[in-house]
């Protein structure tokens, strides 16, 4: 339950404009409570995963186990082909079932950062939003207790 400002017993109505604009965030984390992102104001496309793969490759080392979802995109051409290339084969890849938000532990971190840090904000545009989920990630990304919890909690 959320407290809000609205009369007791009335439910509160925000009005927000109808707008084309998006944020659009790849995640991942690590078992020492790394959490690492990137945001962009359009929707990720398979070469937008490769680039985060990359990312992930510069700051964690080129050996890594990527444990992903079944979304459809991990499945699209570059995807595939930069798992196939000599950088990406360093990449060890352990997908999901199909739909198991159960079995995905960064499901926990957005849980954390819809419920609890960004929990009774309402932005006015994408930019605010950005603002505040940068500033959510920076509090989260103090606490990497809580990070590792939920590689815990979902049997890793």
């Amino acid at each position: 339950m959320v407290r809000t400002y609205a009369p007791c017993g009335q439910t509160p109505v925000l009005r927000v404009p109808v707008t084309r604009e998006h944020l659009s965030v790849i995640s991942g984390i690590t078992l020492h409570g790394q959490l690492l992102m990137q945001m962009q104001d359009h929707a990720f496309a398979s070469a937008g995963v490769v680039c985060f793969l990359r990312h992930l490759q510069v700051h964690l080392g080129e050996r890594l186990l990527i444990i992903w979802d079944g979304a459809p995109i991990h499945l699209e051409g570059a995807v595939t082909a930069f798992l196939q290339t000599e950088v990406g084969r360093q990449l060890r890849v352990a997908p999901l079932p199909g739909y198991a938000p159960d079995l995905n532990p960064s499901e926990g971190v957005w849980d954390h950062l819809k419920q609890v840090e960004l929990r009774n904000v309402a932005c006015h545009n994408a930019r605010e939003l950005r603002h505040q989920l940068r500033r959510a990630v920076d509090r989260l990304r103090q606490k990497p207790h809580l990070i590792c919890s939920f590689i815990k909690h979902y049997g890793y």
